[in-house]
């Protein structure tokens, strides 16, 4: 009876060894779990700003819930957009802000985040000194 309790109890550990233990979801297998590859994603959760954005954003005056209201409502410019873009997808997201500004703002949508890459307003040109300004057309033919 003795070696019967034991060999039940090992099998038991052995059994219980062999699960997995329960996982609790966090933020980025949540991610992995939705797919963000089957176009652009509204969400802010997932939002996080550049410094260029945020520097355009301040001298262009826009704000965050601008930039939240044009990601949730806005139109994907395609032709301005770039979805084979080798490290996330960038899409170019175009409308009215509240104050009436015609503004294009461009969206990386990677797994873990979306990051607003810049902020462009369409009717004005205004005069920014932004990180990355002075490589604009470093790289050009």
């Amino acid at each position: 009876m003795l070696a019967l309790a034991v060999a039940i109890t090992l099998i038991k550990k052995c059994k219980n060894g062999q699960q997995p233990e329960p996982k609790t979801k966090t933020q980025k297998e949540t991610t992995t779990n939705t797919d963000r590859e089957r176009g652009f994603d509204r969400r802010i959760s997932y939002l996080e700003y550049s410094e260029h954005a945020m520097c355009r954003m301040q001298c262009r005056q826009i704000s965050k819930s601008e930039v939240e209201d044009m990601m949730k409502t806005g139109n994907i410019n395609y032709s301005k957009s770039d979805l084979q873009n080798s490290r996330c997808p960038r899409y170019a997201v175009e409308g009215i802000t509240a104050d009436n500004q015609k503004v294009r703002i461009v969206f990386a949508q990677c797994n873990e985040k979306t990051e607003v890459v810049t902020v462009i307003d369409l009717d004005t040109d205004w005069t920014c000194h932004c990180p990355g300004d002075d490589k604009k057309y470093e790289n050009r033919n």
